[in-house]
């Protein structure tokens, strides 16, 4: 009879949100030391790290962060950490009548990160080629000439500027997944229920 009960119980779990949850945890720490998305000028002369968790700027081996992007980064991580946590929970008890409720805010907030983020990138980028007329790159290397006018001697330099998206980028986009495939799942998850009532 205890074997039937827990069979039942592991059977209604929702393991692409128990995944899900690890996986979004897991994101978070993982994005505190390595970002998203790197751009590399002058062979580390400038380094620029994003992801929504630490945001940073190198400029000759010093790192330093712009305030207002650090708070971002702090609400990113809090938002990023309760929708992990509300998602285990879900995972775990996913047929409790405040189960849908627990979904319904945990599953996209990983999919927002991702869009938002990778949007947010590109769009700068765009604007700073727009706006200091540099080929930076989003993807790949590129050589980057800086103005003459920038200079004394009204000589521009070139530099190598290579960028690129990191692996944390991509375990956030299967953490996302493992969200929308709980989502999916609960609808099982519920008409299993339904039809055994």
């Amino acid at each position: 009879m205890r074997l039937d009960s827990l069979n039942k119980h592991l059977y209604q779990i929702n393991w692409f949100g128990v995944a899900g949850g690890i996986l979004i945890i897991t994101v978070i720490i993982v994005s505190l030391n390595f970002p998203w998305w790197q751009l590399d000028i002058a062979e580390g002369a400038v380094k620029i790290n994003v992801s929504p968790m630490n945001t940073n700027i190198g400029l000759l081996g010093t790192n330093f962060k712009i305030p207002l992007i650090h708070a971002l980064n702090i609400g990113s991580i809090c938002t990023f950490l309760c929708s992990g946590i509300i998602m285990f929970i879900y995972s775990i008890a996913p047929t409790k009548p405040y189960a849908k409720d627990l979904l319904d805010f945990a599953w996209r907030k990983p999919i927002y990160s991702v869009i938002t983020s990778t949007l947010c990138i590109s769009l700068i980028i765009l604007v700073a080629r727009a706006t200091l007329d540099m080929n930076i790159p989003l993807i790949g290397t590129e050589n980057v000439t800086l103005p003459a006018e920038q200079f004394i001697d009204g000589v521009g330099i070139n530099v190598t500027a290579s960028a690129a998206f990191q692996w944390p980028l991509y375990l956030a986009i299967t953490a996302a997944s493992l969200c929308i495939l709980a989502r999916i799942y609960h609808k099982k998850i519920t008409r299993h229920l339904q039809s055994h009532k």
